[in-house]
């Protein structure tokens, strides 16, 4: 049998540079950022899980759906009896990632689906499938060598520090908004309708809301395994963080 020596060189090129190709160490930096889930995160973060389980944004997706915070609908000119949770015009600021690699969309299967639902961990910190590994890795280089690691390599891989642009990109989308960045679809639930739909970010993060309900999880002292920068709400938070052993 004659086989063609072009088509056996490139055979043998493509083989070649597979192997090549998997023998070369795969750097998670290299790849875009996915989302994971909630349930992931509190594999480590359990007290935050917890807490965070009580609060508004933990809840927003069960307000889309039929008799759930009728009043406020009718408010809105929503149909309290009508099920949003399919509505692209709502699911956006009622889920983590939509429309964003690995985030929520309707397709998902049930177990990541549930863990997307809502405004959950990612809303706020990013995307986790690698600035998580950074975690462990710098907890395990404190542990190992004694060093602390640069937080810069966080903030490489996607974590999110800049909370306040993440929360205003759904609570201040509004037609005639002072934000910026407004763009449709516009969230009906505006300062003209209820003074308690103005958003103060401060005030979102740091104390209770509506109802002494939180927005947010409570805030307890991390490890300190990174050094370097950090914005400036984030110190403060830590200074007044509850100690895991008190709670």
């Amino acid at each position: 049998m004659h086989i063609n020596t072009n088509l056996s060189g490139i055979i043998y090129f493509a083989l070649l540079s597979g192997a090549l190709l998997l023998s070369q160490p795969i750097h998670s930096a290299d790849l875009a950022a996915t989302y994971e889930g909630k349930e992931v995160c509190i594999k480590c973060h359990d007290l935050q899980g917890e807490t965070f389980e009580e609060t508004a944004h933990a809840k927003a997706f069960d307000s889309l759906k039929p008799k759930v915070k009728s009043e406020a609908k009718q408010l809105a000119g929503l149909d309290p009896t009508k099920d949003y949770t399919n509505d692209t015009n709502c699911i956006g600021c009622h889920t983590t990632g939509y429309g964003e690699p690995g985030g929520y969309n309707t397709d998902l299967p049930g177990g990541l689906a549930k863990a997307l639902r809502g405004v959950t961990c990612e809303a706020c910190h990013g995307a986790g499938s690698i600035f998580r590994e950074q975690h462990g890795e710098a907890e395990n280089k404190l542990k190992r060598e004694g060093e602390y690691t640069d937080r810069k390599v966080l903030i490489a891989a996607g974590q999110n520090y800049d909370y306040e642009a993440k929360c205003v990109a759904c609570h201040l989308n509004y037609e005639g908004s002072d934000y910026s960045g407004t763009h449709p679809p516009f969230t009906p639930f505006t300062p003209t309708l209820d003074e308690k739909y103005k958003f103060d970010f401060i005030k979102s993060v740091m104390h209770s809301g509506e109802n002494g309900i939180k927005s947010i999880h409570e805030h307890f002292k991390l490890i300190g395994v990174f050094q370097g920068e950090a914005p400036a709400l984030r110190d403060e938070l830590q200074k007044n963080a509850i100690d895991p052993n008190d709670y």
